[in-house]
C-alpha cells in the first residue's frame, strides 16, 4: 500500500519525507526541487509488539510498513501542464491515498510560491487542479463509453452511468471520493478509473516549532475544512521531526521531553496514514520473531493467512486466535488456552485489529 505526499512547492513535503524515511531526499528552498518521486518505507509504530515480547521472548520485532511516495509540488495550472504538472499528476494516480501537506506557519525565511501563507487557498488550489485533471480524464472516457453503450454493450452502459455521475460532481467543483455504487460492476468500474479525487486524503499541517499541537489559527482553519469533508488533520513540525530523526534514542527522548511531546508526531502520522488506507494489523508471535502483518479491514482468516504465504490461504484449516489483552492478563499462551480464551476460528472469521494468530493449514 502506498501513500503519496502532495502539496504546493516549498510547504515541507521533502523535509517531511526525509524525517519519515530517513532517506536523505533533496529538500531545498526553491520550487520543483523534487522532480522524480522519492519512495521510502516507513515502519508503523505499534506498542503492542513490545507488549507481546514481554510475554513471548523473541529474537526480533517486525513492524507493519507503508510505502511513502514524495511527489513533486503542484502549482496553479498543473492540470494544463504548468510546472510539469501532467507528469506530477500521473505520479499521484499510482498511490492508494494522499497525505496533503499544508503550510501552517508564517515566516519569510521559506518562500511561498503564492507569495503569502493561506492554507485554505493552498488546499483549494491543489483540489482544483486534481478536479480539473479528473474532469479531463472523465470527459475523454465518457465519449468512448457512450459509443460502446450504443452497441448494447452492458459494460459500456455501466461505465456511462459511472462516468456521468463523476462528471456531474467534478463540474460542480466537488471531488468524487464520496461516490458509492450499489451495483458491484459499477463500483469496480469506478475504482478502475483511478481518479485523483477518489483517493482518501489526510491533511498534514506543517506547523511552527511554537505550535507543535496545531492550536494556532492557521491549523484551526485546516481542521475546520477537514471536519466539513469528514477527514482528519495531523499537525507536524517537519523541521523538528527532521532533527529528531537524526538523533539516537536517548537524545531523541530528551529532545521530545524538552518540547513537551511523548513521541514524535511522525508516529501519529504513520498510524493515521495506515488507518486512512483502510488496513489493520494482526500479529504472529514466536521465538524467532514477533511480527505485525497488514490486511484490509474486513479480511477473512484465510485471506490474512495468505498474506504470510499463498499456501496458507489455499490449505487453510483453522486459526487459533487471542488478543493482546488476553496475553497481558494470563501471561502466556498456555494460560490463555487453559482459561478457554484461545478461540478457534474457521474460514468465515473476519479478522479484528490486534488479533494474535496461529494458522493451521494443509497443502
Amino acid at each position: 500500500m502506498e501513500a503519496g505526499i502532495v502539496g504546493l512547492p516549498n510547504v515541507g513535503k521533502s523535509t517531511l519525507f526525509n524525517a519519515l524515511t530517513a532517506a536523505g531526499a533533496l529538500a531545498a528552498n526553491y520550487p520543483f526541487a523534487t522532480i522524480e518521486p522519492n519512495v521510502g518505507i516507513v515502519d508503523v509504530p505499534d506498542e503492542r509488539l513490545e507488549t507481546i515480547r514481554k510475554f513471548i521472548p523473541t529474537e526480533k520485532l517486525i513492524h507493519a510498513q507503508l510505502r511513502i511516495v514524495d511527489i513533486a509540488g503542484l502549482v496553479r495550472g498543473a492540470s494544463t501542464g504548468e510546472g510539469l504538472g501532467n507528469k506530477f499528476l500521473s505520479h499521484i494516480r499510482g498511490v492508494d491515498a494522499v497525505l496533503h501537506v499544508v503550510r501552517c506557519f508564517d515566516g519569510t525565511d521559506v518562500t511561498h510560491v503564492e507569495g503569502s501563507v493561506d492554507p485554505i487557498r493552498d488546499i483549494e488550489t491543489i483540489d482544483t487542479e486534481l478536479m480539473l485533471a479528473d474532469l479531463q480524464s472523465v470527459d475523454g472516457s465518457l465519449d468512448k463509453a457512450q459509443r460502446t453503450a450504443r452497441t448494447g454493450d452492458k459494460e459500456g452502459k455501466v461505465r456511462v452511468d459511472v462516468l456521468t455521475k463523476c462528471r456531474d460532481l467534478l463540474a460542480a467543483g466537488k471531488p468524487v471520493r464520496g461516490l458509492t455504487f450499489d451495483n458491484p460492476d459499477a463500483m469496480k468500474a469506478f475504482k478502475g478509473m483511478q481518479l485523483l479525487t477518489a483517493k482518501s486524503v489526510l491533511y498534514v499541517a506543517n506547523v511552527d516549532e511554537n505550535d507543535l499541537r496545531g492550536e494556532g489559527p492557521l491549523t484551526q482553519k485546516v481542521r475546520a475544512r477537514a471536519k466539513e469533508e469528514g477527514g482528519a488533520v495531523v499537525p507536524v513540525c517537519a523541521k523538528l521531526e527532521s532533527e529528531l530523526s537524526e538523533l539516537d534514542a536517548k537524545d531523541r527522548a530528551e529532545m521530545l521531553a524538552s518540547v513537551g511531546l511523548e513521541e514524535p508526531a511522525l508516529s501519529s502520522l504513520a498510524r493515521a496514514a495506515y488507518k486512512l488506507l483502510g488496513v489493520q494489523s494482526y500479529f504472529t508471535a514466536g521465538p524467532k520473531e514477533v511480527r505485525a502483518w497488514t490486511v484490509p479491514v474486513g479480511a477473512t482468516a484465510p485471506q490474512a493467512a495468505g498474506v504470510i504465504h499463498t499456501d496458507f490461504e489455499r490449505g487453510f484449516i483453522r486459526a487459533e486466535i487471542y488478543g493482546v489483552a488476553d496475553l497481558e492478563q494470563y501471561k502466556s499462551e498456555q494460560a490463555i488456552k487453559a482459561a478457554g480464551k484461545m478461540r478457534v476460528e474457521g474460514k468465515g472469521y473476519v479478522m479484528r485489529d490486534g488479533d494474535v494468530c496461529h494458522f493451521l493449514f494443509n497443502v
